[in-house]
């Protein structure tokens, strides 16, 4: 992974301040000049400021609309085996010493994060002794092997499966397809233990790496509100959210969510914790929450964990009506004194947006909503405060009152 320093990337005039700040993404609309000519994507390149100033390191891709990632801020430090085995170690390092997650068989954590953990464009997700891999960088993709190589040393697994995001090829160029990078190919099944329950993982089929690790703690937390509740789990996918509140005493549970494979995993996770209080259905959950509402269905906790909605400020409109929809439907389906449990994982939607969202809706509906928690993702998916957009995750845990 020796690479020489191809181009230089010139800043315009007095946009440099977020770089010298260590923010790692440099879109197209800072850059005044490519010199000597625009290299290949993927590329290594110094950034440097209007007047010649070296900032940073990092690889170029014209076909992002992130057009340079920093990785380095030391002038002599290349970005070679060296530099990505210190950086590997310093994340693997957090799980395992200061955090001191559990390892080994049946336990998971997210090993690498992103920008959070200064390796802009790597996801990597353990999952007992295997381990999925997702890159969302050009650069990093064409150097999946020896990033594959060293992820094996550091992580002692038994093999490395990668995974792709969709989407994420149109964007950076990529032409990933899922499938071993490293290792050994990991089973069609793998059981974890968190919190008491039990989970199969299929790292082959399951979305994203496999499982959402990020929500782990949340599972937990909001179960201590669903004691005797009839709960309603909305995006339900493998049923962490319900299965957490069937064990923690809930009367009854309906899992709903459109997709067969995610189902047939929460029908099977519910039979490894012998968990009969819960039941699923698969359905648009816009539509069943249609239904439910016509029916007069009430539930005293409503669980609301759905997909990214937007990817792009283009789409952020249509993504905030299909919050508020599903908002709407739900203070309908909650009596007074019920439990709304609200996740949000896109990005561009704040944590304060959300709570504008809701109490919008609560004005409309005349209820009055108290903030109960107001939680993130596990203390593994850490926020480089220096990029702060890697705060995606909001969870609230909201007590909504009778109608006035």
């Amino acid at each position: 992974m020796n690479e020489t320093v191809m181009a230089d990337v010139f800043l315009k005039p007095k946009r440099a301040q977020p770089f010298y700040a260590q923010h790692p993404w440099v879109f197209a609309g800072a850059i005044e000049r490519v010199a000597p000519a625009p290299p290949q994507d993927g590329a290594v390149v110094n950034l440097r400021g209007h007047t010649g100033g070296f900032i940073a390191r990092g690889y170029y891709n014209a076909q992002s609309k992130i057009q340079v990632r920093l990785f380095s801020w030391e002038e002599a430090t290349p970005l070679d085996e060296a530099f990505f085995r210190a950086r590997l170690m310093q994340a693997i390092a957090l799980r395992r010493d200061v955090l001191m997650l559990p390892t080994g068989p049946g336990f998971a954590y997210r090993a690498v994060f992103s920008e959070a953990d200064k390796l802009p464009g790597l996801i990597v997700d353990v999952f007992g002794e295997y381990a999925a891999a997702q890159f969302t960088s050009l650069a990093l993709a064409q150097r999946k092997d020896a990033i594959g190589a060293l992820l094996m040393e550091l992580l002692q697994v038994r093999g490395i499966y990668l995974k792709n995001e969709r989407g994420m090829n149109k964007l950076e160029g990529l032409t990933l397809t899922d499938g071993v990078l490293a290792g050994e190919a990991p089973p069609p099944e793998i059981v974890l233990t968190h919190g008491g329950l039990h989970t199969a993982v299929n790292l082959q089929e399951g979305q994203k790496t496999g499982s959402y690790l990020d929500q782990l703690d949340n599972h937990a937390a909001v179960a201590l509100y669903a004691y005797g509740a009839r709960v309603l789990d909305a995006f339900c996918y493998a049923g962490g959210f319900g299965l957490a509140c069937a064990k923690a005493g809930a009367a009854s549970v309906l899992g709903v969510d459109s997709s067969e494979a995610a189902l047939a995993l929460a029908q099977r996770n519910a039979e490894l914790n012998a968990l009969s209080a819960v039941r699923f259905l698969r359905a648009d959950v816009f539509d069943q929450f249609d239904v439910l509402v016509a029916e007069g269905a009430a539930f005293d906790l409503v669980i609301l964990d759905p997909p990214k909605f937007a990817r792009d400020r283009h789409n952020l409109p249509q993504a905030l009506r299909g919050y508020r929809r599903l908002l709407q439907q739900a203070m309908k389906l909650l009596p007074g004194g019920g439990v709304l449990a609200m996740s949000c994982c896109t990005g561009l939607i704040t944590a304060e947006m959300l709570q504008d969202i809701i109490a919008q809706c609560a004005a409309e509906a005349r209820r009055d909503v108290q903030l109960l928690e107001r939680r993130g993702p596990r203390a593994d998916h850490p926020m480089s405060l220096a990029c702060r957009e890697g705060a995606y995750l909001k969870c609230l845990i909201l007590r909504v009152g009778p109608a006035r």
